[in-house]
Formats: C-alpha cells, sequence, structure tokens
C-alpha cells in the first residue's frame, strides 16, 4: 500500500522493468474498499464544504479518480464541488518534477493557482490524497491566511483524514 501517488506509480509501473512485481494499492483505494465491505464506517456527520485536487500520479498518470470521491461521498454531511479542472483535467499542485523545491522567477506559483480554483468552489476545507499536493496547497493556505484572505478555520487534509474524523470508533 502506497501513500504517495508517486510510490504507488513507480512501484506500479517502473519496479517491473527492473523486476518487482507487486500487487500495488493505493491508500485511497484501500479505504474505499473497507469502507464498501462494510469494515469501516463513517457515521460522524462533518457538515462542510470541500473540493478535491487530483494528484497528477494518482489521476491522470494511473487513473484513479473513482477511490477517492467515493469515501467523500460516504462521509455524512461533506458537500463536495468539483473544481473546473479536474479528473482527466486536473491541474498540478506545483511540486512534479521537484518543482516543489524551486521559487517561480516569473509569473504565478503553480500551487497559488490551484488554489485559486479551489477557492473558487467556495469550500471549507480542501482535500487531496497526496502528501505533496497537501504540501503545496497548504503553503498557499497558510500565505492566504496570514494576509487575511481566507478564514482561520480553511485547511487542506488527506481523503483519510476525513475519513477518520467520521469513522465509528
Amino acid at each position: 500500500m502506497a501513500t504517495c501517488p508517486h510510490c504507488f506509480n513507480s512501484l506500479a509501473n517502473e519496479y517491473p522493468q527492473l523486476g518487482g512485481h507487486y500487487d500495488v494499492v493505493h491508500h485511497t483505494q484501500l479505504l474505499d474498499r473497507l469502507v464498501s465491505e462494510g469494515k469501516l464506517t463513517p457515521v460522524t456527520p462533518i457538515d462542510q464544504n470541500i473540493t478535491y485536487h487530483d494528484p497528477c500520479y494518482l489521476g491522470r498518470h494511473n487513473k484513479v479518480y473513482t477511490p477517492p470521491r467515493e469515501i467523500i461521498a460516504k462521509v455524512p454531511g461533506l458537500k463536495n464541488t468539483e473544481m473546473h479542472r479536474c479528473k482527466e483535467k486536473g491541474f498540478c499542485c506545483g511540486a512534479g518534477g521537484a518543482r516543489m523545491w524551486m521559487e517561480e522567477r516569473i509569473g504565478k506559483r503553480i500551487n497559488v493557482e490551484r488554489v485559486d480554483e479551489a477557492l473558487s468552489t467556495n469550500p471549507d476545507v480542501i482535500s487531496t490524497a497526496c502528501p505533496y499536493c497537501l504540501v503545496m496547497l497548504g503553503d498557499s493556505i497558510t500565505a492566504r491566511k496570514q494576509a487575511g484572505e481566507v478564514p482561520e478555520s480553511m485547511e487542506v487534509v488527506d481523503v483519510a483524514q476525513l475519513l477518520l474524523t467520521s469513522v465509528k470508533p
């Protein structure tokens, strides 16, 4: 099981070229299966508007779009509004290609652009399923909090965190 879409992609698609043949699942696939089988039961409502960001290596590179959205749909109270660039047309968070450690010299930072798109859906929470996306989107939200542009309550969280908040103990 991989919690990082980049690792998921490497283990599933690149390691076979080196002799490594593994059954690899992303954590959203496993969690969705556990909820569908009744082994995890979301019961506590989370009355929030959210928008989900598709990680590049989960979505566009591996076509995994449904499990994260199924988890969101099964948590009582969550209302998901899709960004205009989602699923096959999803937009990068800005971390890809090691750009996470680079500063833009000209133009708008990619993570700022993506958060602009997310905020256009009026979310209380932005959700994703990638640790790199969490950092990039979170950095942009932190800067906006400091500028007073978004409420202090605005969060960027992994889909698994939403499920954990709702699951029956």
